[in-house]
């Protein structure tokens, strides 16, 4: 399964919809995506996850290293998802104490 990605501007904050498997094979697209859009100015990012299939710890590392990017520019990188089985691997990991994770990415554009 390959990984897609769609990015939209809306309010000021970007979201980058994917689409797919986050593993060991696409997590680089993902890491890419994200450096390429810090590299730009762009520190407010939603990653939207609500088509992601799968997810691993190379994936998950690739999300706290994106948080860590644009945390040194002072800006934030929230979370859409809403499956149970990826919500129950970030609780696992405790990562849902470092990420702020919304149910859909119009309440990720309504907070902050």
């Amino acid at each position: 399964m390959d990984l897609t990605l769609a990015t939209r501007e809306i309010d000021g904050k970007t979201i980058v919809a994917v689409g797919g498997e986050i593993d060991v094979y696409t997590a680089p697209k993902l890491r890419d995506k994200i450096t390429e859009l810090v590299a730009a100015g762009v520190y407010d990012l939603v990653i939207d996850m609500e088509d992601v299939e799968f997810l691993d710890s190379t994936g998950l590392g690739v999300l706290v290293g994106g948080l860590k990017k644009v945390r040194a520019h002072d800006g934030s990188l929230q979370l859409v998802c809403n499956q149970d089985r990826l919500l129950k691997i970030f609780r696992i990991t405790g990562l849902a104490k470092v990420f702020v994770i919304h149910e859909s990415a119009d309440a990720a554009l309504a907070g902050n």
